[in-house]
C-alpha cells in the first residue's frame, strides 16, 4: 500500500501546479481566508491523557531510567515489561467525548480555525487510518476522532486543521531498549513501537541515526492520508522535521497538499525551525513571540497551562486575560494566535481550560472588530515594555502599564488598545500626537472622533504635541481595553 500511495503523490504532482522543489513551492501564497484567521484552538489528545502525569511526552520519559515518570509509572503501573505505553490504550476510552460539545465550546471562545493532534510523537493515530492499526477507530475509544471534530467544524464554519508530529517516533520509544521493557521486544507490537530508535545527544540536522527512506516514505504517506481523508486547510508540523535526510520528503508532502487544498480553497502549513524555504510556508514560534511587527504572516502556538500541552492533574494554568494581551500584541505584528488545551482522558474539557476561553470568547464578542480580519498599521506597538523574542519566552511575566498600546486597522477604523487600563481612566496615544510638515512621517491625520469599545461611555479626548489624549471616567477592567479611533 505504502508504494501503490507514493505513486499517487508523484502524479498528483507531476499534474499539479507545485512540484516538489523550493524554486516551485516559492510560488505558493497564503490564501485570504487565514489572512484574516487571528485565532485558532490547539488540541493536544491521545493516550498520554490516560496517566496524566508530566506532560504529552510521557510516552519517552517513562522509559527514561531515573526520571520522575519512570519512577511514576513503576510505583502507579508496575514494570515496564508488565505494563507499558501501549497498555494504556484500553484505558483511554473517550466515554465523554462530544465533537458537538467541544465545537460549542470554541465557538464560544471565539475561535476561527481548530488544529487537533492527528497524531504525537507517542505513533497513535487519532482518526481511521489504512496505514496502521495502531488507531483510535480501531483500539481505544473506537471512533475516528479527527473526522468527527472535521465533520462538526465544517458544519459549523470553522476552519479544520491536523497536525502531525509523527517524525520524532524515530526515536521517541527508543529508551525502552535500554532495559528490561516492552520495547525490548518492540517487534511483536508492529509499527507502534517502530522503530525505537536511539534518541541523539543534539536532535540538529545531521544528527545520527539519521531517519531511514522505509521510515519516511511511511511519514510522507501518513501525511497524505490525512490530507486526503479530512482535506484540512491547515497543517502543523512539530519541530524535527528540519532534518537534513527528510527535506526532499518535506518537498515532496507540500508540493502533494497545495495541489490537493487548491480544490478546496488552499492550504497552510505551520512550520518551525527554517524547515521550509521561507515564504513556502508559515513560520510559527512555539510558546513564543515576534518582538516587532513582521512583512509576513506567522502564527505562536502556546497552551493555556505553562507546563504542559496534554492534561495532567497538576497543570499550572495562565490567566486569561495574559493570554488577551498576547492574541492582541501578536495580532499587531501580523501574527495568529494558535491555543492549546488539553482534554482528559474520558473527553471532557477541564473545567480551568474551559473557563480561560469563555473568559477570551466574551471579550472577543465585544473587541473582535479590532481583531478579525484586521491588518498592521504604521507602527504595531508603543510603550516601555518589550517583549522578549523567540520561542519558549510566553511564560516570563509581562507587567504591561497603561503606556503600552497596540495598533491594529479594520474597516477605516483605527485600534488603539490599551493592555493594562489605568485606575483614574486617563491615557495618552504618543504615536498620534499632533505633528507638522517638519515632523514627518508622523501621523499627519485629523482624529475626528473616538469611541471605547463594551463600556456605553463617550470618551473626552483631545490632541497635542504629546499624545492623543483619552479619558474615561466609568471604564473599568482587568482586561485589554479598546479604542475605536475615527481619522480622516
Amino acid at each position: 500500500m505504502i508504494k501503490e500511495y507514493l505513486k499517487k503523490i508523484d502524479k498528483v504532482i507531476e499534474n499539479g501546479e507545485f512540484k516538489d522543489n523550493w524554486q516551485s513551492l516559492s510560488r505558493y501564497h497564503v490564501p485570504d481566508w487565514y489572512r484574516d484567521s487571528k485565532f485558532g484552538i490547539f488540541i493536544h489528545w491521545g493516550i498520554y491523557s490516560v496517566p496524566a502525569f508530566g506532560g504529552e511526552w510521557y510516552s519517552r520519559n517513562m522509559y527514561i531510567q531515573g526520571s520522575k515518570e519512570f519512577e511514576h509509572h513503576i510505583k502507579t503501573y508496575g514494570k515496564h515489561k508488565d505494563f507499558g505505553y501501549k497498555d494504556f490504550i484500553p484505558m483511554f476510552k473517550a466515554e465523554k467525548f462530544s465533537p458537538e460539545e467541544w465545537l460549542d465550546l470554541f465557538e464560544a471562545a471565539g475561535a476561527q480555525y481548530i488544529v487537533p493532534v492527528a497524531e504525537h510523537h507517542d505513533g497513535f493515530q487519532m482518526y481511521k487510518s489504512d496505514i496502521s492499526n495502531w488507531n483510535s477507530y480501531q483500539m481505544g475509544p473506537k471512533r475516528d476522532i479527527i473526522g468527527e471534530l472535521s465533520a462538526e467544524a465544517k458544519k459549523r464554519g470553522i476552519v479544520n486543521g491536523a497536525s502531525s508530529h509523527r517524525i520524532e517516533h524515530w526515536f521517541f520509544m527508543g529508551h525502552g531498549r535500554e532495559f528490561e521493557s516492552d520495547i525490548t521486544d518492540a517487534e511483536k507490537y508492529g509499527d507502534f513501537y517502530y522503530p525505537a530508535m536511539p534518541e541523539p545527544d543534539h536532535q540538529d540536522l545531521f544528527s545520527k541515526p539519521a531517519p531511514s527512506r522505509e521510515f519516511m516514505e511511511d511519514w510522507l504517506v501518513r501525511c497524505a492520508e490525512i490530507v486526503d481523508r479530512f482535506c484540512p486547510r491547515i497543517i502543523y508540523f512539530d519541530w524535527w522535521i528540519q532534518h537534513s535526510a527528510l527535506k526532499p520528503y518535506l518537498k515532496k508532502f507540500a508540493a502533494y497538499y497545495y495541489n490537493r487544498s487548491s480544490e478546496w480553497g488552499g492550504g497552510v502549513i505551520n512550520y518551525k525551525h527554517d524547515a521550509f524555504m521561507f515564504g513556502s510556508a508559515v513560520v510559527d514560534i512555539e510558546r513564543g513571540q515576534f518582538a516587532d511587527a513582521k512583512p509576513f504572516i506567522w502564527q505562536t502556538d502556546t497552551a493555556v497551562a505553562k507546563n504542559s500541552w496534554g492534561y495532567t492533574e497538576n497543570n499550572s494554568y495562565k490567566r486569561a486575560s495574559d493570554i488577551i494581551c498576547d492574541l492582541v500584541d501578536i495580532v499587531s505584528k501580523n501574527g495568529r494566535l494558535l491555543l492549546n488545551i488539553g482534554p482528559k482522558a474520558d473527553g471532557s474539557i477541564p473545567d480551568e481550560d474551559r473557563d480561560i476561553l469563555l473568559e477570551i470568547g466574551k471579550w472577543l464578542k465585544v473587541n473582535g472588530e479590532a481583531i478579525y480580519g484586521s491588518k498592521v498599521w504604521r507602527y504595531s506597538s508603543e510603550g516601555p515594555t518589550k517583549i522578549q523574542e523567540g520561542q519558549f519566552a510566553d511564560n516570563a511575566e509581562k507587567n504591561y502599564t497603561s503606556a503600552d498600546i497596540r495598533f491594529t486597522v479594520n474597516n477605516g477604523y483605527l485600534y488603539a488598545t490599551v493592555l493594562k487600563y489605568p485606575e483614574n481612566g486617563e491615557v495618552t496615544v504618543v504615536s498620534l500626537r499632533e505633528a507638522d510638515a517638519s515632523r514627518l512621517p508622523l501621523f499627519h491625520g485629523i482624529i475626528k472622533d473616538v469611541d471605547v469599545l463594551g463600556f456605553g461611555e463617550k470618551p473626552h479626548f483631545f490632541r497635542d504635541g504629546n499624545g492623543l489624549h483619552i479619558r474615561t471616567k466609568t471604564v473599568k477592567s482587568d482586561c485589554p481595553v479598546v479604542f475605536k479611533i475615527t481619522a480622516d
